[in-house]
């Protein structure tokens, strides 16, 4: 998927010049300079670090996202992946994989299998690195023997080199950490970098300097940089770094802002709205338990709106054949009084050719080949075989095809096929009337979901998981 757009200059500073020409001189590690290219876009290096080759089989993650998150301190269980993905709200996870000051040092459950198979069954992983923090931080370090940011200038250059080097090394680190899991270059990997005192200078700007080490190495090594931390201090720190000095640091591409003011959008007062555009998560929504598929996690909740969001691809069926319809009827043959709708017609007809079953021209007229394939779909799916095409019938046509699990922020055709049978489904209800086949999940159709599960009897979650699909392709009814 293609990467945010850049929201900060990434020329090379006389600052990060000299810190560059000491981690040249003393590092082994081989970072280099993100540079500019003629549009401005950052030309990275085209291969990870040597050891941390990733398992190319694997999307990257979270590529371009709208929807709900969730972190939890140890990755879970596939069970409870499975069950949350089923019936929760969440699209996306955060998971810590690597740094000596994470609590969750042990993760039992962390593999390139776990990574893998989360991926396949469509979660959007954050995968989170809790290093060094701030000297100033009070709680750092954890565990007596992990390193906090050294907040000391070096004589020479003046600058915060051993930072910034800091930086650069748990950068290297954290790449062949994930390569191993097997996330795949073009990922964002993202800092946590707790709350500190944004008031100690000495502390603010050897965090600013270690995060930029951290960002230069990231993307040398062909990865997107995130940083999370709090509204107030690591995020207002690199907000106001963005406008008051652009050209000294090397920023993240994303961040991940902590305010837990209960609000799901990615907004705060705390720094500029035009900071970052479609390049945030917000963690509005502290640890607390919550449960779906009767599994209780202890979680995080975040909002995440990256890149260019939930769009999905145009549509083109049978040659240019409308299917979208604000109200389905019952179609049967003409008779003196009565002509089907020829839109509707036409759409039964191409929807029925899709699964193979109509090879004719598609006229709108509801003729002996139309019934001939209209009592082949009834007589495959357990319907009363007759020339007459029931509410039922659209509802089992309009959603039949794979059955991927989708909610909020969700795209593509199986979106649109959610849409029309929930149309089709609840035609007596304005809340489905109000759903348009835009093969996004927005709000209406979370809403009209919501509504026809409460009516038959399905687990209210809005997702559309196996037991939504299964009643849809039965033909169920709101």
């Amino acid at each position: 998927m293609p990467r945010p757009a850049r929201t900060t200059a990434r020329r090379t500073s006389p600052l990060h010049a000299a810190l560059l020409a000491v981690v040249l001189a003393v590092s082994t590690l081989g970072a280099v300079s993100a540079a500019p290219t003629a549009s401005g876009s950052v030309a990275h290096a085209p291969k990870a670090a040597k050891g941390a080759k990733a398992k190319r089989a694997n999307v990257v993650t979270p590529g371009n996202f709208t929807g709900y998150g969730f972190d939890q301190c140890h990755a879970p269980d596939q069970a409870k992946m499975d069950a949350w993905l089923q019936s929760s709200p969440f699209r996306a996870v955060g998971i810590y994989i690597d740094g000596a000051s994470r609590f969750c040092r042990d993760q039992p459950n962390l593999t390139p299998q776990w990574i893998s198979t989360q991926l396949a069954n469509g979660w959007a992983l954050l995968p989170i690195t809790l290093g060094p923090q701030a000297s100033c931080q009070p709680r750092f370090p954890r565990w007596g023997d992990d390193p906090t940011i050294d907040p000391t200038r070096d004589p020479v250059t003046r600058t915060f080199v051993n930072a910034y080097n800091q930086g650069v090394a748990q950068a290297t680190q954290s790449v062949g950490v994930a390569g191993g899991l097997g996330i795949v270059p073009g990922s964002t990997l993202w800092y946590d970098l707790e709350g500190f005192n944004m008031a100690n200078t000495p502390c603010r700007e050897s965090a600013l300097s270690f995060l930029s080490g951290w960002t230069t190495q990231i993307h040398a090594l062909g990865y997107v940089s995130g940083v999370y931390s709090s509204a107030g201090s690591g995020i207002k720190m690199l907000d106001n770094a963005r406008v008051n000095r652009p050209t000294a640091y090397v920023l993240p591409d994303q961040i991940w802002i902590a305010r837990w003011d209960g609000v799901a959008n990615t907004s705060t007062h705390y720094i500029r709205s035009d900071g970052w555009p479609n390049a945030r998560v917000k963690q509005y929504q502290g640890g607390h338990n919550e449960k779906w598929g009767g599994v209780t996690i202890n979680i995080d909740r975040n909002y995440l709106q990256l890149g260019t969001g939930a769009v999905a691809p145009r549509e083109i069926n049978c040659g240019g054949v409308r299917l979208v319809s604000r109200k389905y009827a019952v179609l049967k043959r003409a008779t003196a009084t009565y002509v089907p709708p020829r839109a509707q017609v036409k759409a039964l007809q191409c929807v029925l050719q899709q699964h193979g079953l109509y090879d004719r021209r598609i006229h709108g007229r509801f003729g002996k080949a139309t019934v001939a394939a209209v009592n082949a779909w009834q007589s495959a799916h357990g319907q009363k075989v007759r020339p007459r095409w029931t509410m039922r019938s659209w509802v089992s046509l309009l959603s039949a095809g794979d059955t991927p699990v989708v909610k909020f922020g969700s795209t593509g055709p199986a979106v649109r096929r959610l849409q029309r049978a929930l149309v089709a489904a609840g035609r007596r209800s304005a809340v489905s009337r109000a759903v348009r086949a835009s093969g996004v999940f927005d709000p209406r159709t979370g809403a009209a979901l919501r509504a026809w599960q409460k009516k038959v009897g399905v687990e209210v979650s809005g997702v559309a998981g196996t037991e939504t699909w299964a009643a849809l392709q039965a033909g169920k009814r709101g």
